[in-house]
């Protein structure tokens, strides 16, 4: 079983900046899975945030936070991050790691943004944002 471990939560201004981490423990290695990035506020349900291809290739956005945040990963260091400039108030939720096991080459693009593909996820790690 896959443990993934999210840090770099915290809470921040309006208008500041954090940057998530996400890496597995033990000796998994994550380089040739996708990775993916929700969010989770009380009382709602869990929406995607950002992805990555395993070869950093093609990176996926939701619409809320493009332009704003950033997923990269740096397989030399089996991590994964997500920066997160220009933080709103709506941001402010659980932030939760989660990898894709399986390449599915053309198909990702169409179910990377839900969560059904995604076989290993994190305890997820607080981000909340003030005004």
């Amino acid at each position: 079983q896959v443990q993934l471990v999210e840090s770099g939560g915290g809470s921040v201004q309006a208008g500041g900046s954090l940057r998530l981490s996400c890496a597995p423990s033990g000796r998994t290695v994550i380089a040739t899975y996708t990775m993916g990035w929700f969010r989770q506020a009380p009382e709602k349900e869990r929406e995607f945030v950002a992805a990555i291809s395993w070869n950093g290739g093609s990176m996926y956005y939701a619409d809320s936070v493009k332009g704003r945040f950033t997923i990269s990963r740096d397989n030399a260091k089996n991590t994964v991050y997500l920066q997160m400039n220009s933080l709103k108030p709506e941001d402010t939720a659980v932030y939760y790691c989660a990898a894709d096991k399986d390449p599915r080459g053309p198909l990702l693009q169409a179910v990377v943004r839900t969560t059904a593909p995604y076989d290993y996820w994190g305890q997820g790690t607080q981000v909340t944002v003030s005004s």
